[in-house]
């Protein structure tokens, strides 16, 4: 089994004791070999009796094999491994989802994928539509005539397949829908009933080389022309890094661009690394929300390129106001495509002057190949004052991050999460894969499973595989380590524990002091302690090996080499880390009372 960089991939089947059956006999053994013949090399699954057809199939006609199933203590987080391995790969994989309530146990972690634009194609299942075939009271409760319904306002597509002879053509659209930007998670939903059927032998295979994922469009070319007279005329251009490709050849377009351009680079957190972040081009540090440098080189911009920004009218807000900016900008992006009536995640509405329907690295390659190629200097923006370290002994993020750095030395690391504290000014991101973004929806209990799907991507390939959670991040999905010790995949998991829904007591906190109220009482409702969930201790009883709680500098030194120790052993590994509750606290009173 090949990776995407060419990487062995490493077989986790358990044992099939054969003979197989190595015939097409059953409806459900389509739906197997679609998967095979799509060249899907695993499938996050929690077992069924909706999917009981699929499963047989997937072990006695594949026996476990392309795809390998992945076990998984609860649906949701099946979907986030597959959500986790889709930022690495940029390709979808498989998830199987029983009946209705597995659905509905799945779909938080489906409208994070949707939410971040992440590929991925799922499976489910239903009791048979034929109601003569079903057995009393259980097969009732798991048959729903519309159960794509469920999740159909934060999916890309989805069908329901009237026979297995259907199902090869509703499965190399999915495929092929999925995978082409914008990217979303499909849907396609298995009649219990004909997986347990007979289907003849002369069934019809699509050629899927006749169905691949199309490329994305190009810039109009009227438009192109506008934007390369507006950027070479520029004094003080800025440009916005959103969604883009994961790769080098990617990045180091970005960064020519920005340097044709003499353009100041912005990276933005919910999207992962898309430039070097020291770059001298770069402004600040990543962020979620608007920073002080960011707004300074925004307000003195002259021109502004959007190259797939999330929520380019929220940051055009931030920095300017209802008033707007008489800057230039310039928007390119096909997300409008997915935008629909139920969510809003189509964000405020942007002025903007010259806009395109394609993704932002399209547009980044056209003016590329469209500017003169002179290197010009970018501005340069006033940076606010450094952060002062904080006193006293208790344990901070930026005390994680120097003892971790320390003990993972020259080995690249790939975070698939970075907790809202994290310092970047010590850890700038060079690599695309340094990290991979926030988790699109900002469903709480994602985090373990993302950084599980990472793990899987990532097998071999050299780099440490760390996520750096918070507790109630963690507490909601700390299960998913259970699939990480199952299968042996290096991952490590570091904690800042700080014992509380905390960013919800920033907003009690902002709340409370804008209508004159007691800010002292934001921990109330909030606090997880008296008695604090001993989060090593669960770790454990999924089979992972833990540290904690820690809580002075030579437990964080001693538990940091044993967890790094691990992932070069290619195991996973847990540190509880009890952080100063008060970090982060000293923003509180300059937060808004909306957003998070």
């Amino acid at each position: 089994m090949a990776c995407e960089d060419g990487r062995k991939a490493k077989s986790k089947s358990e044992p099939v004791e054969g003979p197989l059956d190595q015939r097409v006999g059953w409806g459900s053994d389509v739906a197997a070999q679609m998967l095979r013949r799509l060249e899907i090399p695993w499938i996050a699954l929690t077992p069924g009796a909706s999917y009981r057809g699929f499963h047989d199939s997937l072990v006695n006609h594949l026996g476990n094999e392309r795809p390998e199933m992945l076990l998984c203590l609860h649906e949701e987080h099946a979907v986030a491994i597959a959500h986790g391995y889709a930022k690495v790969t940029g390709r979808a994989m498989a998830v199987a989802l029983h009946s209705n309530v597995g659905l509905m146990h799945g779909s938080m972690a489906i409208f994070n994928a949707w939410g971040d634009r992440a590929p991925m194609l799922i499976l489910g299942a239903t009791g048979p539509m034929d109601a003569a075939q079903r057995r009393p009271w259980i097969d009732w409760l798991h048959s729903t005539q519309d159960q794509g319904a469920l999740i159909r306002s934060f999916t890309k597509w989805d069908d329901q397949p009237g026979s297995a002879n259907a199902l090869p053509e509703a499965m190399a659209r999915g495929w092929k829908i999925t995978n082409t930007s914008p990217m979303a998670p499909v849907y396609i939903n298995l009649d219990a009933g004909w997986q347990e059927a007979p289907v003849e032998p002369d069934l019809v295979w699509p050629d899927l080389a006749r169905h691949a994922p199309l490329a994305p469009p190009c810039p109009d070319s009227g438009l192109l022309d506008q934007a390369v007279r507006a950027l070479q005329a520029a004094k003080s251009p800025v440009i916005l890094m959103g969604r883009g490709v994961r790769s080098a050849a990617a990045m180091k377009m970005r960064a020519d661009l920005a340097e044709r351009c003499g353009a100041m680079m912005v990276s933005d957190l919910k999207v992962g690394t898309m430039v070097p972040t020291d770059h001298p081009n770069h402004v600040g540090a990543p962020i979620n929300k608007l920073s002080f440098a960011v707004g300074k080189a925004l307000q003195q911009a002259d021109v502004i390129l959007s190259l797939g920004w999330v929520d380019l009218g929220g940051v055009l807000l931030q920095a300017f106001g209802q008033e707007g900016t008489s800057a230039t900008v310039i928007h390119a992006s096909d997300d409008m495509q997915l935008h629909r009536g139920f969510g809003q995640e189509h964000f405020g509405l942007p002025a903007v002057d010259i806009e395109f329907n394609c993704p932002g690295d399209a547009l980044a390659v056209a003016l590329l190949a469209a500017l003169p190629e002179v290197t010009k200097a970018a501005p340069k923006v006033p940076e606010p004052s450094a952060l002062r370290a904080a006193e006293g002994d208790s344990l901070t993020f930026r005390d994680i991050a120097m003892v971790m750095k320390r003990a993972t030395g020259d080995t690249p690391v790939t975070f698939p999460a970075l907790a809202r504290s994290w310092p970047h000014d010590l850890w700038p991101q060079r690599d695309p894969l340094d990290f991979l973004g926030k988790d699109g929806g900002g469903g709480i209990g994602s985090g373990p499973g993302l950084a599980v799907g990472a793990a899987l991507a990532l097998e071999g390939s050299g780099r440490l595989v760390i996520a750096t959670l918070g507790d109630g991040d963690t507490l909601m999905g700390v299960t998913a380590l259970w699939t990480a010790a199952k299968y042996s995949l290096p991952v490590l998991f570091v904690i800042g524990n700080n014992r509380s829904y905390f960013n919800d007591e920033l907003h009690q906190e902002s709340v409370a002091q804008h209508r004159g109220r007691n800010p002292d009482n934001a921990w109330v409702g909030q606090r997880l302690d008296d008695p604090a969930p001993d989060i090593a201790a669960m770790a454990r009883a999924q089979g992972v090996e833990a540290a904690g709680p820690i809580k002075t500098h030579a437990e964080l030194e001693k538990a940091m080499a044993a967890g790094v120790t691990a992932l070069r052993e290619g195991r996973p590994y847990l540190i509880d880390v009890w952080i100063d509750p008060r970090q982060g606290r000293e923003t509180a009173a300059k937060r808004a009372t909306k957003g998070s």
